[in-house]
């Protein structure tokens, strides 16, 4: 085995800040525990200063995982230190992440400082840090921007401070790998005990170089990669963990390094996160995409037929990409369906196989065969499901060529059902929106709408995947039914509930709003 290259996941901070990628405490919880399964060394579980939902997410998130170390992202100030020290103090394996831009464009365009006092609060940030735990990683945002001199500095002191890991972003995707991999020699050369620290990238993928740029970081001697699962994150998203995982492992040879992820684990990583948030991943994403081990042509499909090495150059059981599917029909038992649950890697609880064996009855009497899929999106709709603001009830529509769409729903909102009413619209979906929308008085805007079937056959389930925004927030949502009507609907109402906890939970600091954002 070579040198060991840590994978430090930031899905749950950098990642949740992708538009309408919004998780509540539970559904962070829920994808930690995954990221552990998976095998994830570091888990940046929030930004304990940026609200008191997300310090009390950060807290339970350290306080419950034994395996991956946990951190919290803090700004490089008293207060932020303390926050992510409160939230953290007493977990099993814990640290903190702190920084300050270090390109003059930020330095005085956003923080209005100069480089020396810039220097101080890192290096003061570090020391307060340090006197609570042993790691300490300090980031220099926009640091590819910055004047490659000023980071020797900058590091060099926090170093000499207590920092631990040295990590170098490039926090709006603009470098080259051929620059990032000098400017990484350059560090390890000249920054004051180099050797005694680990060097850490985060990539940003606003050119598409994300993946690129941070293992080109790797061949330089970076020995942490921050990633996140899909790529999810600001903008055009961060560095793919799938991605970065499967390079490294399949071209073994040539980068020679290994990392402790469990690749088995990969698909079910990412199809969790898909359903917590409602996000959709493109068919022809890299690893985890629905065609990532699809073949149509006719010269390639003869070719895996004689050897799959011909037109893969990885298994799809590698990455957790299964050949079998679930076949449970409306006859099968608790105990069947119990052990196909934990023969897809999930573990549930009585309570939890009792409400979703019920749901599954209800379904089988719909479907001829439910597949696994179908049983995920159960299982998904169990864990994601607590006390939501706005709950549908019931859903009815006309519609047809000579028929005005017409829809009547039914809501509860904060456990009051409400009566029912009724909205027009160019369609049976659209009329949904605009009565639930008339319930709720909200006048969000609907931005996306996306329908895909969970499995084949026209008996199958519907996955309607919604994002809306209003007064400038915005938030996804998703919903699953045989019907699509209802599917669309339960996707709205779950925007709504996401776009309330959004609301909710709002920085405290309004005024620091533009900083929170991180590296």
């Amino acid at each position: 085995m070579g040198d060991i290259v840590t994978i430090f996941d930031t899905t749950l901070r950098d990642g949740e800040q992708s538009p309408g990628c919004s998780m509540n405490a539970k559904e962070k919880l829920i994808m930690a525990k995954q990221l552990e399964k998976l095998g994830v060394d570091i888990i940046e579980a929030g930004f304990p200063s940026s609200s008191p939902g997300d310090f009390e997410s950060v807290q339970q998130i350290g306080h419950e995982l034994k395996g991956p170390k946990v951190v919290g992202l803090c700004r490089a100030g008293d207060d932020d230190i303390d926050a992510g020290v409160n939230a953290l103090k007493g977990s099993f394996n814990w640290g903190i992440h702190t920084f300050i831009a270090t390109s003059d464009l930020h330095l005085k365009s956003k923080l209005n400082i100069d480089r020396k006092t810039a220097v101080e609060k890192a290096v003061k940030a570090v020391s307060r840090a340090k006197k609570h735990t042993d790691h300490v990683e300090f980031s220099a945002e926009d640091a590819t921007r910055s004047d490659p001199g000023f980071l020797v500095e900058i590091f060099s002191e926090v170093v000499k401070a207590g920092a631990t890991v040295l990590n170098v972003p490039d926090t709006v995707g603009y470098i080259t790998p051929a620059e990032f991999h000098q400017l990484l020699i350059r560090l390890k050369n000249e920054v004051y005990h180099a050797d005694n620290v680990i060097f850490s990238v985060h990539c940003h993928n606003d050119l598409g170089l994300a993946v690129a740029n941070s293992l080109t970081a790797v061949e330089a001697g970076a020995r942490q990669v921050e990633c996140t699962i899909n790529g999810i994150g600001e903008r055009a998203g961060n560095a793919s963990l799938e991605e970065i995982v499967m390079a490294l492992k399949v071209r073994n040879q040539h980068f020679q390094v290994d990392t402790n992820i469990i690749s088995e684990q990969l698909f079910q990583s990412s199809r969790l996160l898909t359903k917590l948030t409602g996000t959709v991943i493109q068919a022809n994403k890299a690893i985890v995409g629905a065609n990532a081990f699809a073949h149509e042509a006719g010269i390639h499909q003869a070719g895996i037929i004689k050897n799959a090495l011909t037109y893969e150059i990885m298994k799809p059981e590698s990455v957790g990409v299964s050949v079998n599917q679930l076949v449970l029909g409306k006859h099968s038992g608790r105990a069947a369906l119990n052990t196909k649950i934990n023969s897809l890697g999930y573990e549930v609880s009585d309570t939890e196989l009792r409400n979703i064996f019920k749901k599954f009855k209800k379904l089988a009497d719909k479907k001829k065969i439910v597949y696994d899929e179908d049983l995920e999106v159960l299982l998904m709709e169990e864990r994601s499901s607590g006390v939501e603001k706005y709950k549908l009830v019931s859903v009815n529509v006309t519609s047809g060529t000579e028929t005005i769409p017409t829809a009547t729903v039914i809501l509860e909102v904060d456990g009051k059902r409400l009566p029912a009413k009724a909205s027009l619209g160019d369609g049976p979906v659209d009329a949904a929106f605009n009565t639930i929308r008339e319930i709720v008085n909200i006048p969000c805007v609907l931005t996306a709408f996306v329908i895909k079937a969970v499995t084949g056959g026209t008996d199958a389930q519907g996955t309607v995947s919604v994002s809306i925004e209003w007064e400038g927030i915005k938030a996804s949502g998703r919903g699953s039914h045989t019907d699509i009507v209802v599917a669309s609907a339960r996707s709205f109402v779950n925007a709504l509930n996401r776009l309330d906890l959004f609301v909710q939970t709002r920085l405290v600091n309004e005024e620091d709003h533009d900083e929170i954002g991180g590296i």
